[in-house]
């Protein structure tokens, strides 16, 4: 029955996992111009939504395409278009996001709209199929964790336990080997771990002031006067799964305000340069941050496929600079001294932003 259970559960985690990838598919097309695509030649004279006299294969009253499907077929074929863009958009967007990507901000803002996804719908469609892949794989929150496992005094009083638990299973299995077992020299190592291990989690646990309530609570009640801030910080304490499941679901929910967020720090960049406008910087920020989540999603796979894990690291940590400093510098046209120097204080203008994004986040799931 819990086999049962489990794989019924995998299975609707595939499901929502599905939904969610098309999801993101609709809704990037849904803010997707269709200018530029082919959908066949003109079905008749008059339009059937207007009744415009056509005079191209769109109306150019209402914008409907001339031509109407009316086939089982082409509801398949309208899903697929809006998941994936099979038309050619995305297979012109995504090299030119991956290695040019200052190039592709540059000619969309100015004017080149047509041939490449659009930054919102990109975004969209990277952040969906992101957390896609993440239930598909089943990377989440731990649903294990508990008020006391948060405590630092009761988490080390638990991992002495278990070290100690484990400690006494490899003794007892060293005192049945043979004196001549060559099994004894890993066992009598492993057992001497265990002791430094034990030894430096009761040295920390002297090192940690505990404050003694009335009622043996370790950590203080937070009280700020305001009911439902109060109200949330005790739902946490009680329940920090729940709340931590939480925040995972709202980080793509509310994944839009990283570009608000960011749009101020890259408008310090360039500030006193008037030709670029607001809009400008938000085509940078949402084509980069869909970028980042187009690499977190080869990260994830290729750590499925077992990938060694210094190659991941390295495509971690040195491809998103070396990205933003590429897109800076096409994007703004500026010299490589000037782009790394901006690189630099973008990295650290990042911090601020994930900081501010997750503060808010954390704040919405106390207060909701």
């Amino acid at each position: 029955m819990r086999f049962a259970k489990l794989i019924a559960s995998g299975a609707m985690g595939e499901i929502d996992a599905a939904g969610e990838l098309v999801m993101g598919g609709m809704l990037g097309r849904a803010v997707e111009p269709h200018a530029g695509e082919r959908h066949g030649h003109g079905h008749g004279t008059i339009c059937l939504n207007c009744g415009t006299a056509l005079v191209g294969p769109h109306c150019h009253e209402c914008g409907q395409s001339g031509h109407v499907h009316r086939s089982l077929g082409a509801i398949g074929h309208e899903l697929l278009h809006g998941v994936a863009h099979f038309e050619g958009k995305m297979w012109r967007t995504l090299p030119l996001l991956a290695w040019r990507p200052g190039d592709l901000t540059r000619r969309y803002i100015a004017g080149e709209r047509a041939r490449f996804v659009s930054p919102m719908a990109m975004f969209l469609f990277s952040i969906f199929t992101m957390f896609a892949i993440f239930q598909i794989l089943g990377i989440s929150t731990p649903t294990d964790l508990d008020s006391n496992s948060v405590k630092p005094t009761v988490a080390l009083q638990q991992s002495i336990t278990k070290a100690e638990a484990t400690r006494a299973k490899k003794a007892t299995k060293l005192a049945k080997l043979d004196a001549n077992d060559p099994d004894r020299a890993e066992l009598t190592a492993d057992i001497a771990e265990a002791d430094r291990d034990i030894a430096g989690y009761k040295a920390a646990l002297t090192q940690i002031p505990k404050v003694t309530l009335d009622d043996g609570d370790e950590m203080q009640d937070v009280h700020t006067g305001w009911y439902t801030l109060d109200h949330g910080i005790e739902k946490w304490k009680k329940n920090p799964a729940l709340m931590l499941y939480k925040l995972q679901s709202s980080i793509y929910k509310f994944s839009w305000l990283l570009i608000p967020l960011s749009l101020p720090f890259v408008w310090l960049l360039f500030f006193w340069k008037r030709q670029y406008k607001l809009y400008d910087h938000a085509v940078f920020v949402t084509y980069s941050i869909a970028a980042m989540s187009l690499l977190f999603i080869v990260i994830t796979l290729g750590s499925a496929v077992r990938v060694p894990g210094n190659v991941l690291g390295t495509l971690a940590f040195v491809v998103p600079p070396v990205h933003m400093c590429r897109q800076l510098k096409q994007a703004y046209q500026l010299r490589w001294r000037s782009a790394i120097l901006r690189t630099v204080v973008l990295l650290w203008f990042i911090a601020i932003i994930a900081t501010l994004f997750l503060l808010i986040l954390a704040l919405l799931g106390i207060m909701g």
